[in-house]
C-alpha cells in the first residue's frame, strides 16, 4: 500500500500511530540503556549482592497485567459501541493505573525498612539504580494515567463511535508499553 494513499483523516491517524511507536521505541532504547547500565556496575564491589524485591513490586506486577487486560477489554467494548462497559474497564484501568503507582512507593518504603537508602550517606549504586530505573517507569505510569483520564473524558463525551476509536487505540497501546516495561523491569530485577 503507498503510504499516500487514503483520505486526509486517514493519513493523520497513521501519522499519529507512527508517532506513538517511534516515542516507544526511543523509551525502549532508553531502559534498554539504562538495564545495561545495571549489568555493567554489578562489577562494582559495592554492589549489594543480597538484595530483595519487596513484596509490593510483586503486587504491582499482578496489578498492571490485571490493567492491561481491562484496557484491552475497554478497547474491544469501545469498538463494539457498548459504551457503558467500555467506561468500566478505562476507570477500572486508570484505578488499577493508581494502585500500581501507590504499590510503588510502598515498595520504596519496604526497601528503606530494610535498611537500603536511594540517596545520601547510606545509600548503595544498587538501590540508586533501582530507584532511578523504578521511578523513570512510574514517571510514563503517570503519562499512561493522564492519557486514560483523556480517553475517558472523550468517552464520556461519546467522541469514540462509529469507528473512531483512535485516541482508544492510541492510550491502549501506550498503556501495554509501560505494563510490558514493568514486567521486563521486574524479571530483570528478579534474575540479575
Amino acid at each position: 500500500m503507498d503510504l499516500t494513499e487514503g483520505t486526509e483523516q486517514i493519513k493523520i491517524n497513521r501519522a499519529k500511530k507512527n508517532m506513538l511507536w517511534f516515542g516507544i521505541i526511543s523509551l525502549t532504547m532508553s531502559f534498554a540503556g539504562l538495564t545495561s547500565a545495571y549489568v555493567v556496575s554489578k562489577e562494582r564491589p559495592d554492589w549489594i549482592s543480597t538484595f530483595d524485591i519487596p513484596q509490593a513490586f510483586y503486587i504491582s506486577l499482578a496489578l498492571i497485567i490485571a490493567s492491561s487486560i481491562t484496557v484491552h477489554l475497554a478497547l474491544k467494548t469501545i469498538r463494539k459501541q457498548q459504551n457503558g462497559l467500555g467506561m468500566f474497564f478505562l476507570v477500572t484501568t486508570f484505578l488499577l493505573g493508581v494502585l500500581f503507582v501507590i504499590f510503588q512507593f510502598v515498595g520504596f518504603s519496604e526497601i528503606i525498612q530494610n535498611g537500603y537508602n536511594f540517596t545520601g550517606p547510606t545509600s548503595s549504586i544498587t538501590t540508586s539504580f533501582i530507584y532511578l530505573v523504578v521511578l523513570l517507569h512510574v514517571a510514563h505510569v503517570f503519562a499512561g494515567l493522564i492519557s486514560l483520564l483523556v480517553v475517558i473524558y472523550n468517552h464520556f463525551k461519546l467522541k469514540y463511535e462509529n469507528g473512531r476509536t483512535l485516541g482508544v487505540e492510541l492510550a491502549a497501546t501506550f498503556w501495554h508499553f509501560v505494563d510490558i516495561v514493568w514486567i521486563y523491569l521486574f524479571l530483570f530485577l528478579y534474575f540479575v
